[in-house]
């Protein structure tokens, strides 16, 4: 029974092994960049002033007039949302599926004052996301390599936590802590197996979350599971049918534009809301108008996304998971849920700590992995000798 179980470990740690040497550097990468991102909202709005506007007593400019004055400001491109939260700028963000640009442009919702004009190519931030998604390559090339490398780092946490696991009682109070005035291969031993350990527990819900960006076949299977058999519903995008009335689109002409009044009519229905609300201009005849409202502002998994027709103003229901969050299904809110379990912000700030955390040991895996390997092949060849 032992030696089968000594085989079975021998097995798992070459298997470990391996599978660490192939995705050690790319999971330090992953690591390094996810430290980098973990606290990316509370750094932007420390060092980026601009994003605050001062609440005034008097009425938000409507969507469509901050949308001409931010147009005006970066001629040439498609407004793709108007964002207004309690004491912030409002930001147009300009971005179109097929075009390769990404804008942003800061309005003070009251003076209609561009506050700063971004071009999001060149933002730090922006820069780190396409590193940890894409690895600054092509995605359809860099995000399957890193969601591999993803996959395999899942397999190692499991094999990990077999290699850890002790023969018995007494072996066991070495893993729970490190030696620190041990000789330095041991500590760093010690600093993989045991920092190893405790940070596996969040580290399998970063890798899994992970998976879920990086395979859609991961994705549908862990809907699948989560909802008892079902399939995702896909999106799609909401139109506005009356388009096909000519009368009815004629009679618009001239009235408040469709966004302006639904924006109004959101923000009436929510007296002293405090979240964020996103305005989405229709960019076709038949485009619906859609407005997502955000509870939370630190996470985006509580929005309401509600789509109107642009010419009757009425609601349009839709089936897909982002749509109202009282539909939602609990598979539904546990896929809304998958970015902000990621970054750790589903926990607010001490899940983002943990996630800090988490990402920083899984970027010294591989090193002191390495060190370990490295350190036992120098023993095998001095014994030979």
């Amino acid at each position: 029974m032992n030696k089968n179980k000594n085989r079975f470990k021998y097995w798992i740690g070459r298997i470990h092994l391996w599978l660490g040497l192939t995705s050690g550097l790319f999971v330090c990468f992953l690591g390094i960049t996810g430290c980098i991102l973990a606290f990316q909202r509370e750094i932007e709005d420390t060092v980026q002033s601009y994003r605050y506007a001062e609440i005034r007593n008097q009425p938000l400019l409507p969507p469509s007039e901050i949308k001409k004055i931010a147009d005006h400001a970066l001629p040439g491109k498609e407004a793709h949302s108007i964002g207004y939260q309690n004491g912030r700028a409002s930001i147009v963000s300009y971005f179109k599926e097929g075009e390769d640009y990404y804008w942003t442009v800061y309005v003070n919702p009251y003076s209609g004052e561009v506050l700063k004009v971004k071009d999001m190519a060149w933002d730090f931030f922006r820069i780190m996301i396409m590193g940890h998604y894409y690895l600054w390559l092509p995605p359809n090339i860099g995000q399957p390599m890193l969601a591999t490398a993803t996959l395999l780092f899942t397999f190692l946490l499991f094999s990990g936590l077999i290699l850890w696991w002790p023969k018995n009682k007494a072996a066991s109070k070495k893993r729970f802590t490190i030696k620190w005035n041990a000789k330095w291969r041991r500590v760093n031993y010690d600093l993989h197996n045991v920092f190893g350990f405790y940070m596996t527990w969040v580290l399998i819900f970063l890798a899994f979350s992970g998976l879920v960006m990086g395979f859609q076949w991961f994705a549908k299977s862990v809907y699948w599971v989560s909802s008892a058999g079902k399939q995702m519903v896909p999106f799609e995008e909401s139109i506005s049918k009356s388009a096909l009335d000519a009368k009815l689109v004629a009679s618009t002409v001239g009235k408040a534009p469709a966004e302006d009044i639904l924006w109004a009519k959101a923000r009436a229905d929510r007296p002293g809301f405090e979240g964020s609300m996103d305005v989405h201009p229709p960019h076709a005849k038949n485009s619906a108008v859609e407005i997502s409202i955000n509870p939370d502002p630190d996470t985006y998994w509580k929005s309401d996304y509600l789509f109107y027709d642009r010419y009757t103003l009425q609601e349009i229901e839709v089936n897909h998971m982002y749509g109202k969050l009282a539909n939602a299904t609990a598979a539904d809110k546990l896929a809304r849920m998958n970015y902000d379990i990621h970054v750790g912000a589903v926990l607010g700030l001490p899940g983002k700590i943990m996630a800090f955390a988490a990402s920083l040991i899984a970027a010294s895996l591989p090193i002191t992995g390495f060190l370990i390997w490295r350190g036992r092949k120098k023993k095998s060849k001095q014994s030979l000798n």
